[in-house]
């Protein structure tokens, strides 16, 4: 793994990978609605008795990969370095139609290893995922000024000049950012400071995205209370999703609507990227229509969604599926 000296990288230019051009049903081209991602990168190594493989992965990278293949232009800031792994990253977003705004990497790209070999798995991440940092520049500056929606998933809030950074390029939060904590215990330094700092982000954001680990991790509690808790404290609507209990779209002083999981063709394969997909299909509701305004329309959203996580989890890998 390449290790750069950070002085010298915070003042590279931006490498822009790929510009999807206008497809048939892609809503692209000038003027286009466009989603801008902001988070993860990484390559995902499974080590088991049998051998070991790896995949390209990553939160943000499966919404943003995931937004695309539902038509919507996305672009993708993420730290990716200049190494096999982020060549093997870049590749695999350029297939997908993805235009990568690359970071600085000072430490090389992200590897998470999820070791099987003994039965009981193990998590570990490299140095590059444990010290991930967002260098932002004039180009990722310009697409977040220009984006219609900004979604943000697996960002290191428990790092405040991160988050000061984020927050300082995010004018109107309130009508445009989505958040998705994604916590990694093996990447969280401080969970008080990740739960203060996402608390508060959740409070001027459009829309925040919860899981029922997200809620175990950051507070040990259930994901209701948990959602409750982001709602008392300001954050205008939540989407709680729960595996195979469904999801949930909650807004302060109005009844929750609910939405079971959508029974889908074969046994279910991989639930990995579910929880990616349904907020990739949520941010398409967005863009399209806007955020739901009666209970029809809102389980119709999340009806939507549960059949692209139902498809999702009947495919291997964390790559959205449609029904």
């Amino acid at each position: 793994m390449t290790t750069h000296a950070l002085k010298d990288v915070a003042q590279s230019s931006p490498r822009t990978e790929h510009r999807p051009a206008a497809r048939p049903g892609n809503p692209g081209g000038p003027g286009a609605s466009r989603v801008v991602v902001v988070g993860d990168a990484l390559i995902d190594e499974l080590r088991e008795p049998g051998g070991s493989q790896s995949f390209v992965g990553g939160a943000a990278l499966n919404v943003a990969v995931g937004l695309t293949l539902l038509g919507v232009p996305t672009t993708l800031i993420a730290m990716v370095g200049d190494d096999e792994d982020g060549r093997r990253i870049k590749g695999f977003l350029d297939l997908h139609g993805v235009e990568l705004l690359a970071t600085p990497a000072p430490y090389g790209t992200s590897r998470a290893v999820s070791d099987r070999t003994d039965g009981e798995p193990r998590y570990a991440f490299n140095h590059a995922a444990r010290h991930r940092t967002l260098l932002y520049q004039d180009a990722h500056r310009v697409a977040m000024a220009q984006a219609e929606f900004i979604a943000v998933s697996c960002f290191p809030f428990d790092n405040q000049r991160e988050v000061d950074a984020l927050t300082a390029l995010i004018s109107r939060p309130e009508r445009r950012l989505v958040i998705d904590p994604n916590p990694r215990s093996g990447m969280m330094a401080n969970r008080e400071l990740f739960l203060a700092n996402f608390t508060a982000m959740a409070t001027r954001s459009f829309l925040s995205k919860v899981g029922d680990d997200d809620a175990a991790l950051l507070a040990a509690e259930d994901l209701h209370t948990f959602s409750q808790r982001l709602l008392d404290a300001g954050a205008p609507t939540i989407l709680a999703t729960a595996g195979p209990l469904g999801a949930w779209l909650l807004r302060a002083n109005e009844p929750a609507v609910h939405q079971p999981i959508a029974p889908g063709e074969g046994p279910i394969i991989d639930t990995m990227g579910a929880g990616d997909a349904t907020l990739a299909s949520m941010v398409s509701t967005l863009v399209r229509h806007g955020m739901p305004g009666a209970a029809s329309e809102t389980r119709a959203a999340l009806a939507e969604a549960m059949l692209i996580a139902a498809a999702t989890c009947r495919e291997p890998g964390a790559l959205l599926r449609q029904p």
